[in-house]
């Protein structure tokens, strides 16, 4: 116990750090944590009790798309496959204009807000269908919610370059404009090869990482990750290199498995599963014993891959569902991949927690020095959270208060009351 008579700014109380943890509390000034000690005796501007939740620095959305949230409305899904999803969304693209994006963007990251997420990296389609539209009202979204959550911004294309030059050049001003980083999708291009290759043209160019929505389908032989390993590492790309869905990892042996999986950590390359989208676009020509189509994190995990789950799209034919909530993501996860073992489900939490801020390459964790970005969750530590879909509590970024979900409350009647005594 110690005691301080500096005036803090923010004091948390009986919170825990770890599962089950002893009772500790969390002081901050100056937007950075300086105390995580039991019992830390000080006087502060605002104090919060937390009566044992679980604190940590918040959820990591690594793979979102915010410029096509919310569009269920406008769109028909009659077979909801990938291609039907990609046609869709082309088609209705051309209309959104910048005021429409911002709306629907703001909607999903308040949602995301108060579900604990306090930091994303979002995908923003530029070509010429939708020109820098939907790029510059998640410019503006990555401003105005600045006070309770970081967004980065990976310039995407989704329907090709080879085929569409004029997206290579809007591409790359948009990197000149503020995009932290690029993103490509070599399986719908004509080129996927060269496509990769113009990726990394611009990754160089601009000294941005890359992140590549990646073979998306059940077939093992039919892949490109070979070719984005092999132009990392002639680049010098490693650790800023990740791929999202690789949903044929699902339907690989556990020997071609393991040999990707060393294959990715040797290249640095990181890897973002979608449970949702890849359970609801994958196995669509099967009439029984439908397969799953998520790729195995955890595995790929205990080889040292580094790895993270997100909710990649929402309420639009890629995903008609969904509510930006992590801890929701990885409790589908978890369910998918039939995990109940203490450790795996340790790890199923760091994929939307320290393993998913790796991936983007930024800190994470409750510790002296670190940013003061804090999140509560009603349950007893990360195990409980995945396993209860625990409820999200309140948050502080960088030492301000962001949100306040409360906890819920029972009203009982007086009969129900008098009834529990004795």
């Amino acid at each position: 116990m110690r005691t301080s008579a500096l005036p803090y700014d923010l004091v948390i109380r009986q919170v825990r750090t770890e599962e089950e943890g002893a009772l500790v509390d969390i002081a901050v000034q100056d937007g950075r944590i300086v105390a995580v000690e039991p019992r830390f005796r000080c006087e502060a501007i605002e104090e919060f009790d937390a009566q044992g939740a679980f604190a940590f620095s918040g959820f990591v959305d690594s793979h979102i798309h915010l410029d096509k949230a919310c569009i269920l409305d406008r769109c028909v899904i009659c077979e909801g496959t990938l291609a039907e999803a990609v046609r869709e969304t082309a088609r209705v693209k051309p209309a959104f204009d910048e005021a429409d994006v911002y709306q629907r963007a703001a909607r999903l990251v308040e949602k995301a807000i108060v579900h604990g997420t306090t930091r994303m990296r979002s995908f923003v389609e530029i070509d010429p269908r939708v020109g820098f539209r939907s790029f510059e009202a998640i410019k503006r979204i990555r401003r105005d919610f600045a006070f309770a959550i970081d967004i980065e911004i990976c310039a995407f294309a989704q329907e090709g370059l080879t085929n569409e030059p004029e997206s290579l050049v809007m591409l790359d001003q948009a990197l000149a404009e503020g995009a932290d980083l690029i993103g490509g999708c070599p399986y719908i291009d004509p080129e996927p090869r060269r496509h990769v290759g113009l990726i990394f043209d611009l990754a160089e160019k601009h000294d941005v990482a890359v992140d590549f929505h990646l073979d998306f389908d059940l077939d093992p032989a039919n892949t490109n990750l070979p070719a984005v390993i092999e132009e990392t590492v002639r680049r010098g790309w490693q650790g800023r290199v990740s791929i999202g869905h690789v949903t044929n990892l699902s339907a690989m042996s556990p020997d071609r498995l393991s040999q990707v999986a060393v294959a990715l950590v040797e290249a640095g390359i990181a890897l973002t599963v979608l449970p949702s989208t890849d359970l609801f676009l994958n196995g669509r020509g099967a009439d029984r014993l439908v397969p799953r189509g998520v790729a195995p994190a955890h595995v790929l995990a205990a080889y040292g891959v580094v790895t993270s789950i997100a909710t990649n799209n929402v309420l639009n034919p890629f995903t008609p569902f969904g509510d930006a909530s992590l801890i929701r993501m990885a409790n589908l996860y978890a369910n998918v991949a039939q995990l109940s073992r203490a450790d795996d489900i340790d790890a199923v939490f760091a994929m939307v927690d320290r393993s998913a801020a790796h991936l983007m390459g930024v800190p994470s964790g409750i510790c002296v020095g670190a940013e003061a970005t804090i999140v509560l969750m009603d349950c007893r530590g990360p195990r409980s959270a995945v396993r209860e879909i625990a409820p999200v509590i309140a948050g502080w970024k960088r030492g301000r208060r962001s949100f306040d979900n409360g906890r819920p409350v029972i009203h009982r009647t007086v009969e129900t009351i008098l009834s529990t005594i004795p």
